[in-house]
């Protein structure tokens, strides 16, 4: 499969990063923390102290804004310099290795890259819109480079055998650089009721992505975070922020139960079927399958140049 592609990715949601406390993750094939440094901002630095080894997540602690070292006691910073070493004489030019971080839409993400960020995810507003309920919150991780996760909304055939559309939608990808958007229709039937709704799909470069959908019966906004874990395994963290009813906002919890009836079985169905299928660099394409093709030009740009 290709290497991970460079951009930004949500590791955390902001309300899992409670100040004072240290937080394992793995992603990118490197054993991570997260921590909140003394000003309150979010840092993702590497979890091993270059010290010794030992793994600051494992009972590490955070002290004046930096995190302590369980072992030893040397302590970093939110930059991951070393800021404290117990009986050493100077302290040591030694850091962390971490990412760039920013939060906003109730996330944290990091850009994976090898240079500075080029660009920013844009706030996605529903996530502090009253309007909206709390969101269903749906992680699940499988066998599959990321690129194949995003490659799953231009699909255009697998919308009748997985999602029960009668006829494969109609799609339009629109390149603006690290973002594209999708314009497109689905229709199909839920509970006994034709259910006839656009989508519009915005894409923030390989790891972030705003699905919008719009009906007469149900309205919502997908947020699709997709990140690497390692060479072999992606996670897909799926946010779905469904709007409050205007006259009869107490039937939300009514919509979200009958979402995630429909919904997360189908997205479920999807990850048995990434768990064992295998990347396609030249997929036989039917005349009208063109979303994957158009996909993968884009998404090409995230790639090293010698890819």
């Amino acid at each position: 499969m290709p290497p991970v592609p460079h951009g930004w990715y949500a590791v955390l949601r902001s309300g899992e990063l409670r100040p004072g406390k240290v937080v394992s993750l793995h992603y990118f094939g490197r054993a991570l923390i997260a921590f909140r440094g003394a000003d309150g901002r979010a840092a993702v630095r590497d979890a091993h102290c270059p010290h010794y080894g030992a793994h600051l997540g494992a009972g590490g602690k955070v002290v004046d804004g930096t995190v302590e070292c369980p072992f030893h006691g040397w302590r970093f910073g939110a930059d991951g310099r070393c800021t404290h070493a117990p009986f050493a004489v100077r302290t040591p030019k030694v850091s962390l290795g971490g990412f760039p971080v920013r939060e906003h839409s109730g996330l944290v993400f990091v850009y994976y890259g090898p240079t500075a960020p080029p660009w920013e995810v844009p706030d996605i507003p529903e996530t502090a819109d009253r309007d909206f309920a709390t969101p269903i919150d749906d992680v699940c991780r499988a066998r599959i480079h990321i690129q194949e996760m995003r490659e799953n909304i231009v699909d255009e055939s697998h919308f009748h055998f997985i999602h029960g559309q009668s006829e494969p939608p109609v799609q339009d990808l629109r390149p603006d650089g690290p973002f594209a958007e999708v314009r497109g229709r689905i229709h199909r039937r839920v509970l006994g009721r034709d259910i006839n709704n656009t989508f519009d799909v915005f894409m923030y470069g390989p790891g972030v992505m705003v699905v919008r959908v719009l009906g007469p019966v149900l309205s919502l906004t997908a947020v699709a975070l997709t990140t690497p874990v390692d060479d072999r395994t992606s996670e897909m963290r799926m946010l779905y922020y469904v709007r409050k009813p205007a006259r009869l906002p107490f039937l939300a919890p009514v919509l979200k139960l009958v979402f995630r009836a429909e919904a997360l079985r189908e997205v479920r169905e999807e990850v048995r079927i990434w768990d064992h299928k295998v990347h396609q660099p030249r997929p036989v394409l039917l005349p009208h399958e063109k979303g994957i093709r158009a996909l993968r030009r884009w998404y090409a740009q995230f790639y090293p140049a010698d890819v």
